[in-house]
């Protein structure tokens, strides 16, 4: 008698993958010994499901309902997500001596979102020899500003807990007010905000960088996702500290002109994936809320920590349409042509993540009583894997947090790769077919 084995493609092996560290992670934090008081089964999964896909999204407060060792739960998740579980795996793998093959590679490729296999052995080491080193690094200066306001050990657990949280674009906190209480204060700003930024660009961009030195020889890739975030991030700090300026919940109360900047430059920043508030975002005009969700959206780079449909992704639908505008056929960056593929694949990416953010706003409406721009400003959140909320996550029914886990799960998976993992089979196109014309616009 023959045994039929499931053969599985990278896609839904990934999936199965991170929905058994899902589930270990909720049996760990149901133990009596991850919380301080009892918390039920949907909350567990949802603070796990939040961890795991580094989106910092919380039912309860991290730092009073969970213990040590519940914490230690969620940052080992959150750094196991961050850099991806297939990472850890190639890294057990390296250090046992063992050769990875070709079936393992095509799933590393999966899910660090590279084009070809050519690399990512060498990628994924550098990813750790990188995180490890900026985490420490980070933790050590934060340490300079917390272990003399909290002692040696709680200064050095807060430095070591906030350095992974922020490089990992968790968002995750100790105090249930976030960062605000540092709102103007130049190290804590600087140290959180290059920890995510950089965790946010991309290891690919930050291997680029380490072997090439020189920003002409870098790929293209790499060049749109250094100018496109140095620009959106100065677009955004403009227009946080523009609304937001005569705004007595938010920059209106701080007192120095110093202050005011420090906030605006840290709201404009931790949309794009980091969760992290120094403002409360509850009190935030409409206008500036409306402007995060594009941010949220847009989300981080390709092969990063952060979510969303990705900048590069964003940039090349921007410059297909400025294409089609300006009456050319070719679309070009850099004087580089942009394959029809990555267009194709672009256009999907936005198209689908689109219509589970509706879907996901749709039945919200239906299960919260919340107003319509809250929900969907945490659907987006939670898409984008930012984190950031308007003060309506613990309020959540059940079913409307088992909605926001989904899309948590999708945001930080892609939803291509969740598509691909749904599919039986993917087969390439054998036969061409004659084009015609249809009546569009």
């Amino acid at each position: 008698m023959k045994t039929k084995y499931i053969k599985l493609n990278p896609s839904q092996l990934l999936v199965l993958v991170f929905l058994f560290f899902i589930i270990l992670g909720t049996l760990l934090l149901k133990l009596p010994i991850s919380t301080t008081t009892p918390i039920s089964l949907t909350d567990a999964l949802f603070t796990v499901t939040s961890a795991m896909t580094v989106t910092g999204l919380a039912v309860v407060d991290t730092g009073t309902v969970f213990t040590t060792f519940g914490q230690l739960v969620i940052l080992m998740l959150i750094q196991v997500g961050g850099l991806g579980i297939m990472s850890f795996a190639v890294l057990i793998f390296i250090m046992l001596g063992k050769k990875i093959g070709f079936k393992e590679r095509l799933i590393i490729q999966q899910s660090l979102n590279q084009t070809s296999l050519g690399g990512v052995i060498k990628l994924v080491k550098n990813l750790f020899i990188y995180s490890f080193s900026i985490e420490i690094i980070a933790m050590l200066i934060l340490a300079i500003r917390w272990v003399p306001e909290y002692g040696w050990g709680k200064g050095m657990y807060y430095s070591f807990f906030h350095s992974i949280s922020a490089f990992n674009n968790a968002g995750f906190s100790i105090w249930s007010d976030s960062l605000m209480k540092y709102v103007g204060d130049p190290l804590i700003n600087l140290v959180i905000t290059f920890l995510f930024i950089i965790g946010g660009i991309g290891f690919t961009v930050l291997s680029d960088i380490w072997y090439k030195r020189s920003f002409k020889k870098l790929s293209l890739h790499s060049k749109l996702m250094i100018g496109g975030t140095f620009m959106i991030n100065l677009l955004a700090m403009i227009i946080v500290f523009s609304l937001e300026y005569s705004n007595p919940n938010t920059l209106g109360t701080l007192s120095s002109l110093s202050d005011k900047l420090w906030a605006s430059y840290f709201q404009a920043v931790t949309t794009r994936t980091a969760g992290f508030n120094t403002l409360d975002i509850g009190s935030l005009h409409e206008a500036t809320i409306t402007f995060m969700l594009l941010l949220m959206f847009v989300g981080a780079g390709s092969a990063s920590t952060g979510g969303g449909i990705k900048l590069t992704t964003f940039l090349v639908i921007v410059f297909s349409v400025l294409t089609f505008l300006k009456g050319k056929s070719q679309i070009t960056i850099g004087n580089r042509a942009i394959k029809d593929k990555v267009i194709v694949r672009s256009l999907a990416i936005s198209t689908i993540s689109l219509l589970f953010i509706f879907l996901a706003v749709f039945l919200l409406n239906i299960t919260e009583p919340e107003p319509f721009l809250k929900i969907l400003f945490e659907v987006i959140s939670a898409f984008g894997t930012v984190g950031l909320s308007m003060g309506i996550t613990a309020d959540l029914s059940d079913i409307g947090k088992i909605i926001i886990v989904f899309i948590m799960f999708l945001g930080k998976l892609g939803p291509l790769t969740l598509a691909f993992s749904l599919a039986t089979k993917l087969e390439q196109e054998k036969i061409r077919y004659p084009s015609e014309d249809i009546l569009t616009g």
